[in-house]
């Protein structure tokens, strides 16, 4: 098993959905983060939005840790602002699948070209601003030239926000075409690897089923998936520091392992380094409980032999998987 670790680099008010004035403090804890990463010999994925693509600060803090391949840069699209801004700003068009086809392409055509010419790197790893992914999100990824999108929460649903509905997907990466992007194929045009979500108890199918039921009638008003969950019944586990204790993670980890998962993908926001910022950390102990929860798991993950990849390190470990697996189904 290996361990990606992918964060959503971005500008402090993420949540305002304005084309300007963006403040990027949260950006000056990423060297002690990467610190901790170096102890572990951890490379994060560090996937970033256009206004820390454009800041010469940024670009020289995270150029000069990309240089010496301590870490990879990937794309992280806010269509609020990125370039050009031809959308009507609102809750429904911050999703970037909810963009015509043609506008996603300029606004992910600009942040590409942004990126490659201010880091001097090809980004091949990409994840949707806001989880907001669909097909077109995809066929323009792959017109681009990526390989891999991490845009999938396993068994949650974000049509109340008007995103995407990703509750009956599991965790499990795969390869897919555009064409169809949750149903896998061994000559699909990208490979997905989705943030690391999952059920506890073995049939994830079935759980996430009961979940989604739940979440989606007047049942939730009884907090039932809190009961289900303290019952040891319904467990899910986000495989985030931002919202999951370390003994948590570990656990979900470990479950993984036993459903012969490939890859964890850990995930959160630069934001979250610095309290005040988001919903997750709000204090300089919430901070310090962040960071810890961190380290806790990479110490478990170190003794269980979990190496880190980059994200962009998984097309290859998947291409040789499906090697292997054709050569097999060959022999037999």
């Amino acid at each position: 098993m290996k361990l990606v670790i992918t964060i959503d680099t971005e500008e402090d008010n993420w949540s305002v959905y304005s084309s300007g004035g963006h403040t990027l403090k949260n950006i000056d804890r990423i060297p002690y983060l990467q610190e901790l990463f170096d102890a572990f010999s951890v490379k994060p994925t560090y996937l970033i939005t256009y206004p820390v693509a454009v800041d010469d600060r940024c670009i020289d803090m995270l150029g000069g840790i990309a240089k010496s391949g301590r870490c990879e840069i990937g794309m992280h699209c806010h269509p609020w602002n990125t370039p050009p801004f031809d959308e009507e700003l609102n809750d429904k068009n911050s999703m970037l699948c909810n963009l015509p086809s043609d506008l996603q392409y300029k606004k992910m055509s600009c942040l590409h070209n942004t990126i490659m010419t201010n880091f001097n790197v090809l980004p091949v790893s990409f994840r949707s601003g806001r989880w907001g992914y669909n097909r077109d999100v995809a066929a323009n990824l792959f017109r681009l030239g990526y390989k891999i999108d991490t845009s999938i929460t396993p068994y949650i649903n974000w049509s109340a926000y008007h995103g995407p509905d990703f509750s009956v997907i599991s965790p499990r990466p795969f390869r897919f075409s555009c064409d169809d992007i949750f149903n896998e194929t061994d000559k699909g045009d990208l490979l997905e690897v989705p943030a690391s979500i999952d059920f506890l108890q073995h049939n994830s199918a079935l759980c996430g089923y009961i979940d989604s039921k739940i979440r989606n009638s007047a049942l939730s008003r009884l907090r039932l998936t809190g009961i289900l969950d303290s019952m040891g019944l319904v467990n899910k586990v986000l495989m985030t520091p931002e919202e999951t204790d370390s003994n948590r993670m570990i656990k979900l980890a470990k479950c993984l392992m036993k459903k012969e998962y490939k890859i964890i993908n850990m995930f959160f926001h630069s934001t979250t380094l610095m309290a005040g910022l988001n919903q997750f950390v709000k204090t300089e102990s919430d901070e310090k409980q962040f960071i810890q929860r961190i380290k806790d798991f990479l110490v478990f993950a170190k003794d269980a032999g979990v190496e880190s990849i980059k994200l962009s390190d998984t097309v290859k470990l998947f291409s040789l998987c499906t090697a292997n697996f054709i050569l097999v189904k060959n022999f037999l």
